[in-house]
């Protein structure tokens, strides 16, 4: 069977009556069987607990699940319920009652689970070769390394034997391996997604990550596994107020010429380049910033005491375990039984120096555009220095956590020996819609392939954002619909997905409505006169979930049509002329989450 496993294909053949959830569970198997890499998994599910998942899901129907039928994979160190939790270690396994809350979400919307990945031992990497289990093969290559510490996680979803796949990331081990296996990969704001039920690394700096074969569906994937979780000491509360989505035109930093790093490599530095020069084409202006408080806090990850949280990780199990360690793994994490508190408490006031500075940065520019990785190595190099290999491809990833940057990997090229070369979109905590959107612009720019599939995205991607699907209705919201704002779950309840985030065509007024809890704008179409393009977003809903969601829709609001940026047409918000008694224009503010940060 020739079917791309991005979410648009799979929810096209659902659609068409030509694929369901139990005969997809069987081409997974037989992909699987012909991959033939066993070091990708460290558990995988039966054939029978597989079908059940299926027919569990079948029986739901498609409309409630926005992940109905999608393969996913789980690095094995993030619990899923009855699977066996083993970080890459053996001795140190476990089997969980429950799954952790970002797997049950995933479960809830319809995802089936394939099975638990490989990594790097204790998610203590960025190579991806420091398993008992063996390394997983690149795709590309099999000479080089996959990247770490989330590589079978990256491997399933490149191979194209998983939709998408859950990470983690506390250095870049969410980034490096996509940049690797020509992903996208979503490390998030620190806290949107639950850490419980995860085996913790640096448990102050671990996120849960997501690799996808495209951005939007990386994208879409974090936000069904996002939610506020109380029981998790490390989880954050959205914020009511969200950066707004980029526009037409947007700033990008890169570093100072003298400061960028390659480490002798001889390719990279012109994809980096070639990448500016889309970003520019996209209506991007090149900024060069001062990388230097980015580096060193990148720095303090390894060299300061914050690997002592690793060893807070493992200690009790290193006490009566340390044999079953991996050498270089265990190497790193004994290092952390070192640090005094006042190494701590001097390495928190330089942090705290270095987040000041980074944060005037970001009144220059809307986002950090690095390469992902400085060079890639091949196994054998790794075999050779595991160290200072791993820490050199670091150096434009490990400052993110301790920053508290969203960061967003995506495919930007290959150089001519055939391997992909990444870049990461940086920018300040929540402000993870706005890469999305960027990044979705950026590779939808670009032809390219999905993962190591050989399938062209351009066709899978055009055929899902040119026009909706003939059972399915886009709608555009403007308030608190959006994603984050507090009625979004009317549309993730009813199977709706994000189809993009974009503006209005000029055309438009917003105003904040008098009276209305929770707080809501409203739409109109002037015709006095070109205004603001007002940030909105795109939802698909089928037929049967947008007359459930329209029939609850409260006056003054209602729904009409409304033009986007590019000329297009779809049902959206707008107000009955009542509604503006009392309210304020906002139109100057851009949109509804520009207002809702205060007066500029």
């Amino acid at each position: 069977m020739n079917l791309s496993l991005d979410l648009a294909s799979l929810r096209d053949a659902y659609d068409r009556g030509t694929l369901t959830p139990t005969k997809l569970v069987e081409e997974i198997l037989a992909r699987i069987d012909a991959y033939a890499d066993p070091a990708v998994w460290i558990h995988r599910l039966s054939r029978d607990e597989l079908v059940t998942h299926a027919r569990r899901i079948e029986a739901r129907g498609q409309a409630t699940q926005p992940l109905y039928g999608v393969p996913f994979a789980i690095k094995d160190n993030i619990d899923l319920a009855g699977a066996p939790t083993t970080a890459a270690c053996p001795e140190f396994a476990y089997i969980p009652a429950e799954s952790a809350p970002v797997v049950q979400r995933l479960l809830d919307a319809g995802a089936i689970p394939i099975g638990k990945t490989n990594l790097d031992q204790f998610a203590t990497g960025l190579v991806g070769v420091r398993s008992p289990h063996g390394v997983p093969r690149n795709p590309f290559d099999a000479a080089m390394i996959p990247g770490g510490s989330s590589s079978g996680s990256a491997c399933a979803v490149a191979a194209g034997l998983a939709s998408f796949s859950l990470g983690t990331d506390t250095a870049g081990s969410g980034r490096v391996p996509a940049s690797f296996q020509n992903l996208a990969g979503v490390k998030p704001t620190r806290g949107w997604l639950s850490t419980r039920g995860v085996v913790p690394a640096c448990r102050s700096l671990d996120c849960v990550s997501v690799f996808g074969l495209t951005v939007g569906d990386a994208a879409f994937v974090t936000q069904i596994a996002a939610s506020f979780d109380a029981a998790d000491p490390m989880a954050r509360a959205v914020p009511a107020a969200l950066p707004p989505v980029a526009g037409a035109t947007f700033r990008f930093g890169v570093p100072a010429a003298d400061q960028l790093e390659w480490f002798g490599d001889t390719q990279n530095p012109a994809l980096y380049a070639e990448a500016w020069r889309t970003l520019e084409s996209l209506g991007g202006t090149r900024v060069e910033i001062d990388f230097t408080p980015f580096r060193d806090a990148a720095r303090l990850l390894y060299e300061g005491p914050w690997v002592a949280e690793r060893w807070a990780a493992v200690r009790v199990f290193h006490a009566h375990h340390a044999g079953a360690i991996f050498p270089v793994t265990r190497r790193i994490i004994e290092g952390g039984a070192t640090p005094l508190a006042v190494d701590a408490f001097e390495a928190g006031y330089k942090l705290a120096a270095l987040r000041r500075a980074a944060d005037a940065t970001w009144t220059q520019i809307d986002t950090l555009v690095l390469p992902t990785a400085a060079t890639i190595y091949s196994r054998a190099q790794v075999e050779a220095d595991p160290i200072t290999l791993n820490s050199r491809l670091g150096y434009y990833t490990n400052f993110a956590n301790l920053l508290d940057t969203a960061a967003l990997a995506i495919p930007a090229g290959f150089r001519l020996d055939g391997l992909p070369f990444g870049i990461t979109l940086f920018g300040p905590a929540w402000s993870d819609a706005r890469l999305a959107g960027l990044g979705e612009a950026f590779t939808g720019s670009r032809s390219r392939t999905l993962g190591a599939t050989k399938i062209s995205a351009p066709a899978t991607l055009q055929r899902s954002l040119a026009a909706p699907a003939a059972n399915r209705v886009w709608l555009a919201v403007v308030g608190a619909h959006l994603s984050g704002q507090p009625l979004n779950h009317q549309l993730t309840s009813r199977g709706a997905f994000l189809v993009r985030a974009t503006h209005t065509a000029d055309c438009y007024q917003l105003f904040a409505l008098a009276g209305t809890k929770p707080p809501k704008p409203g739409l109109r179409r002037t015709a006095s006169g070109p205004t603001a393009p007002i940030e909105v977003e795109v939802w698909s809903l089928t037929q049967e979930a947008f007359g459930s969601f329209v029939a609850e829709v409260p006056p003054p609001l209602a729904i009409g049509t409304v033009q986007l940026a590019d000329g297009t047409t779809v049902k959206g918000f707008v107000c009955e002329p009542d509604g503006f008694n009392g309210a304020t224009d906002i139109t100057s503010f851009g949109g509804w989450r520009a207002y809702l940060q205060g007066p500029r």
